[in-house]
C-alpha cells in the first residue's frame, strides 16, 4: 500500500484542524503562515496567496512576497439577505480589494486580505451570521443549487435542501470558532468527526442540486449531485449523480475531466443519509496517496459504478430506484425580471467573470449596496457568476430598475449571448495555480470573438465560452462550446463540441495556441458553421454532426 500523501499527516496531526494556526495568524514577522498551517487554513475557508504582478520586483528588493488572503464564503445555495450583502459590502471595502468576486461555487470571495485582517475580516462575517467553514480544502464545500428558487414551490423546496445538506455535512471541529472568534479553547483531545474522521477526505468534494428543466449549476461537474424530480407539481424526489470533476493535469493522461453517473432515484427524506454514504465511501476508499488521483471520479473509474452503488446503499440502508425520466433545456442564466409562484419578482443580473467593483463609469458595487438598502427581499448568488435580486414587491420593481439604470448594471446584460454566457476564473495576479491570464482577458478576447461571429452573419447567435488560466476547471471550461484553459502565459489550450444543457465533455482541439492562431481556428470553423449549420443547431452539435473535432490533436507549430 502506497504511503500517505504529505497532506495526509497535515490533518491528521493537527487537532482538530487547530495545528498551529493560531499562532501563525498572530506572528507579526510576517505576512505568510507557517507551510503546515497554510495548508490548514483551507478548511477554514481561505487560501494564502501572493500578488504574482509583484513578485519578481519585490524578489529583486529581497522582500518576501506580498502575501494576502483569499476568503471564501459558505452560502448555500447562493441565499443572502440585503442585510447580510451591506455587511459583506462593507467586509470588501474595509478589508480586502474594493471588490466582490461571484464564483461559480455560488458564492463569495474577497481577495487581497492581509493576515492582520482575517481575525476581523472572520468576526465581520460571523456578527452578520455568515462563516466561511469548509468553503475550501478537504471536505464538502459550498453546497449549491438552482438559484431560481421562487419559480414554483419545489425550487424553494430544493433551496431548503441545500441549506440542510450543507449543514448536516459541516466538521463537527470547533477549530473555526476558537481561531477566528476568540471562543472557548478545548483542552485535551479533538472532538469525534463521525462523518470525516480524524483526516477528511482524500480531496475537495462538490455538490450541486439542478432542478429541471434548467442545469445553471452543471450538475454532472460535480462528486456528487441531485436532480429534482418533479410530478404534478411536487418534489417526488432526486435522481442521484456521482462521480463528476473536471480538473486535470497538462500532460498527465491519467488525470481526466469526467462527468457524474446517473445512479438511481430517492425519496427527498433519504437525501442527508444517501449523500453522507456518497461521503463516506469516498471517505473510506478514495486515494490518499496520490492527490492527483483523490477525487471521487477516479474511485468510481477505479471500482466501477455498480460497486459503489452498492456501497452506497448498504451504507444509507435503502435501495435506489431507477432514475426518473427528466430533460434539461440550458445550462445558462435567465437575465431581466421573472415572476415567483408567490407574486414576487426577482431580476437576474449580469456580472461579467463575476467582478463586482467601482469601475469608471460602471459604479456596480455601489449600485448593489444601493439596491440593498431599499430591498426587502433576498439576493441569489448564481453559479454562472451573476446575482439575482430576488422577492421583490411588485411595487418595488421600478425603484430598483432606477438605481440598476443609474449605476449601469444593465450594461453587460445588454450585450450579446456570448458576452452575457461567457465564465472565467480569477487566474492571475492572485491564483498561484494560475498559467495564463482568464478573467482580466476575457473582455479583449470576446471584442474578438464578437468581430468574427460578425464577419460570418452570427452575431447574436447562443454560444458559450468558458475560459481559465490552468487545468483544474474552476470555471467549468470542459462543459462549454468553446473551452480556453490556459498552458503557459498568453497560451491556451484549445477545447471544442460542449454541449448547451451541460450534459457533454468537449475535446481538445488545439493545444498551446496563443491569440493569433487561437482566432483563425475559430474564424475557419466559424466560417463553416455559417455555410452548413442546420436550422437552430448549436456550434458545438454542428462540430460532432462535421466529425470537425473528436480526431484533432495536433499542437500549434
Amino acid at each position: 500500500m502506497s504511503e500517505p500523501s504529505p497532506v495526509e499527516r497535515i490533518k491528521r496531526e493537527s487537532r482538530g484542524l487547530r495545528g498551529t494556526l493560531a499562532a501563525s495568524v498572530a506572528d507579526p514577522t510576517t505576512g505568510a503562515l507557517a507551510e503546515d498551517d497554510a495548508q490548514l487554513l483551507r478548511l477554514h475557508g481561505s487560501y494564502q496567496q501572493d500578488d504574482r504582478d509583484v513578485r519578481e520586483e519585490r524578489r529583486l528588493q529581497k522582500l518576501e512576497p506580498l502575501w494576502r488572503y483569499m476568503v471564501r464564503l459558505r452560502l448555500p445555495g447562493g441565499v443572502c439577505s440585503a442585510e447580510q450583502w451591506l455587511a459583506i459590502d462593507a467586509i470588501a471595502r474595509r478589508f480586502a480589494n474594493g471588490s466582490l468576486r461571484l464564483t461559480t461555487r455560488q458564492t463569495f470571495q474577497f481577495h487581497g486580505i492581509g493576515k492582520g485582517d482575517l481575525k476581523s475580516t472572520m468576526a465581520a462575517l460571523n456578527a452578520a451570521l455568515i462563516d466561511t467553514i469548509a468553503t475550501c480544502g478537504d471536505v464538502n464545500r459550498n453546497v449549491i443549487a438552482s438559484s431560481n428558487a421562487v419559480e414554483s414551490p419545489a425550487h424553494a423546496e430544493v433551496a431548503e435542501w441545500a441549506r440542510r445538506l450543507s449543514g448536516h455535512l459541516l466538521p463537527k471541529t470547533r477549530a473555526y470558532h476558537e481561531i477566528w472568534l476568540d471562543g472557548e479553547k478545548l483542552e485535551g483531545p479533538a472532538e469525534a468527526e463521525p462523518v470525516y474522521g480524524t483526516t477528511f477526505l482524500p480531496r475537495k468534494f462538490k455538490t450541486a442540486i439542478a432542478v429541471p428543466p434548467t442545469n445553471d449549476v452543471d450538475v454532472f461537474a460535480h462528486d456528487l449531485g441531485f436532480i429534482a424530480i418533479v410530478e404534478d407539481g411536487r418534489l417526488a424526489g432526486f435522481n442521484l449523480t456521482v462521480g463528476g470533476g473536471l480538473g486535470a493535469t497538462h500532460g498527465d493522461p491519467k488525470t481526466f475531466p469526467r462527468l457524474a453517473d446517473l445512479a438511481g432515484f430517492l425519496p427527498p427524506e433519504a437525501l442527508l443519509a444517501v449523500a453522507e454514504a456518497v461521503l463516506t465511501t469516498q471517505r473510506d476508499f478514495g486515494d490518499r496517496s496520490n492527490r492527483k488521483h483523490a477525487r471521487l471520479k477516479y474511485t468510481i473509474a477505479d471500482r466501477g459504478l455498480p460497486w459503489f452503488i452498492a456501497e452506497v446503499e448498504k451504507r444509507a440502508g435503502l435501495k435506489l430506484g431507477p432514475p426518473r425520466p427528466f430533460a434539461f433545456a440550458s445550462n445558462n442564466d435567465r437575465f431581466g425580471w421573472q415572476a415567483g409562484f408567490d407574486g414576487r419578482w426577482h431580476r437576474t443580473l449580469r456580472i461579467p467573470a463575476g467582478r463586482i467593483a467601482d469601475r469608471f463609469d460602471q459604479p456596480w458595487l455601489s449600485g448593489l449596496a444601493a439596491i440593498a438598502r431599499i430591498h426587502r427581499g433576498e439576493f441569489r448568488v448564481t453559479a454562472n457568476q451573476n446575482v439575482t435580486i430576488a422577492g421583490v414587491e411588485e411595487a418595488a420593481r421600478a425603484a430598483i430598475d432606477e438605481l440598476i439604470a443609474s449605476h449601469r448594471l444593465d450594461a453587460a446584460e445588454r450585450g450579446g449571448p456570448l458576452r452575457r454566457d461567457a465564465l472565467a476564473c480569477v487566474a492571475l495576479p492572485t491564483c498561484p495555480l494560475a498559467m495564463a491570464e482568464a478573467e482580466r482577458y476575457l473582455p479583449q478576447l470576446l471584442g474578438r470573438v464578437e468581430t468574427l461571429l460578425e464577419r460570418h452573419g452570427l452575431a447574436g447567435l447562443p454560444l458559450s465560452l468558458r475560459m481559465t488560466g490552468c487545468p483544474n476547471g474552476c470555471a467549468r471550461p470542459y462543459l462549454a462550446e468553446i473551452g480556453l484553459i490556459g498552458k503557459a502565459p498568453g497560451r491556451y489550450n484549445l477545447h471544442l463540441g460542449g454541449d448547451a444543457r451541460g450534459e457533454r465533455l468537449n475535446v481538445l482541439y488545439r493545444e498551446n495556441l496563443d491569440e493569433g492562431p487561437l482566432l483563425e481556428a475559430l474564424d475557419t470553423l466559424f466560417g463553416a458553421y455559417a455555410a452548413e449549420r442546420g436550422p437552430q443547431e448549436r456550434f458545438g452539435d454542428f462540430l460532432w454532426r462535421t466529425q470537425r473535432i473528436g480526431e484533432r490533436r495536433a499542437p500549434a507549430a
